[in-house]
């Protein structure tokens, strides 16, 4: 049978289980990217390293949001068009997707090494930490290219019904990358240019294997050369669709310039550094939710496409259940070893192992609740609403997060920009469910529509 057929017809919750098993492995070894690169620098280099990194990884999102524009959006009109039976018009996507995220990438890379100095300047980088961030970015941003293609292609492998195969896709970067990792660092003493270099590396051999995918003749979608030909009206349903996780990406890229400003004038380096790590921890916890939604997405927009709507709520709330369980996992854990989860990082600072475990107790209070938002902002995606979606997915960091910023630390000092996240994440959350309640309700008069069309016909 198809595999693209499968998503209409096989059970939903084996489903998800086949679709997400291999994203959220897939995603939590990319979150090793991060995390990895972090710990070994923190142990290699010290605290100002990973105060180089923190300050640099608004770079790193933009270059991840451009991926997600493409990559997502472009996977979001795929999915509907097979389950609309269109595979010529979902060839065209993939096609017209590559040659973008090409292009995009190289509008990226060569301003960031033209302005690199300035933007870390302006992101808060101190004297100290300047080299360090320096260092590390000027050799990221050569790999852009490599970056795009294998993020943002790997999720068309995903949406024609092969989620293994993509799931190899980051095993195979991210295990690279933790084994080049001490290699350039310690072995080589590379320092910070060691690990940006290992990441890189890394990322060109998954961007190898995705279009090795496409071009040998496994997939079942190919890469057509008349399809590389940009079409102006699909590039802009691309856009369009992809514009709810770019903006998120973005405002994440802003979020995270103005927390390292706060950080800096309320506290220190190590504040930097010590939240840097809290956000690798954060990133860990999260990245199996992103995989949930990978996998939810086809199962999703195929059966939306296809008018299943009681799969769609199927699959929607075992998203939603899997998601909340997995957040509530991680405040536990957050808040039983919140010591030797910092410690990882650099076991001989003790100031940074003071100020990390104080941030992360208070920063992730709201936690639990955080899978379900982010599930449901991604139900608005998968259905092809990208207005909706990027209204959710920023009402946290744009509508709530970044005025609290703002705002609570004229009030509270450092507490203040620790409490903005609590703040942020219970506001954010209260929308979405009020959203996706009314959004439910439609779609069961929808169903309902259908089942007496059904009827008439008979």
């Amino acid at each position: 049978m198809d595999q693209a057929k499968l998503l209409g017809e096989e059970k939903v919750s084996k489903l998800l289980i086949k679709f997400s098993v291999p994203a959220i492995i897939g995603m939590l070894v990319n979150a090793l990217y991060n995390m990895v690169d972090r710990i070994f620098i923190g142990n290699g280099v010290g605290s100002l390293g990973i105060a180089g990194i923190t300050i640099g990884f608004p770079i790193m999102l933009v270059i991840m949001a451009c991926a997600m524009l493409v990559g997502i959006g472009s996977t979001s009109l795929l999915s509907i068009r097979l389950g609309e039976q269109k595979r010529d018009e979902a060839e065209r996507i993939i096609g017209n997707g590559m040659v973008l995220l090409i292009v995009i990438s190289l509008v990226i890379t060569i301003p960031g090494l033209l302005f690199l100095e300035p933007l870390l300047k302006l992101f808060g980088a101190s004297a100290a930490v300047l080299p360090y961030a320096k260092n590390y970015l000027s050799i990221i941003l050569l790999g852009t290219v490599f970056q795009s293609i294998g993020f943002g292609m790997n999720n068309y492998i995903r949406a024609e019904g092969n989620p293994q195969i993509a799931m190899f896709t980051m095993l195979i970067g991210a295990i690279l990358n933790t084994i080049l990792d001490p290699i350039f660092i310690f072995v080589f003493d590379w320092g910070i240019q060691g690990a940006a270099i290992a990441t890189i590396l890394s990322q060109t051999v998954s961007a190898i294997w995705v279009l090795w995918y496409f071009f040998s003749g496994k997939s079942l979608l190919k890469i057509r050369l008349v399809n590389l030909k940009l079409d102006s009206s699909l590039v802009r349903k691309i856009l369009a669709l992809g514009s709810a996780p770019f903006a998120m990406q973005l405002a994440a890229s802003l979020l995270n310039v103005i927390l390292n400003r706060g950080l800096m004038q309320y506290g220190s380096d190590i504040a930097i550094s010590g939240m840097g790590v809290v956000g690798s921890i954060i990133t860990l916890i999260l990245m199996p939710i992103f995989g949930i939604n990978q996998g939810a997405q086809p199962i999703i927009g195929y059966n939306y496409g296809a008018k299943e709507f009681k799969r769609v709520k199927k699959a929607l709330k075992l998203a939603g259940i899997a998601a909340t369980g997995i957040t509530t996992l991680g405040f536990i854990i957050t808040r039983l070893f919140p010591v030797q989860l910092i410690s990882m990082f650099n076991r001989s600072d003790q100031e940074l192992i003071n100020f990390g475990t104080y941030a992360m107790n208070i920063f992730l209070i709201f936690l639990p609740i955080i899978g379900f938002q982010i599930i449901a902002a991604n139900y608005f995606q998968a259905v092809g609403k990208p207005k909706q979606a990027a209204f959710l997915s920023l009402s946290r960091q744009v509508l709530l997060l970044i005025p609290a910023l703002f705002i609570l630390p004229k009030f509270y000092g450092l507490k203040g920009v620790l409490m903005a996240g609590p703040v942020a994440d219970l506001g954010s959350s209260i929308i979405t469910g009020i959203w996706l309640f009314m959004e439910l309700r439609s779609l069961d008069e929808k169903h309902q529509e259908g089942k007496s069309s059904k009827l008439q016909m008979e």
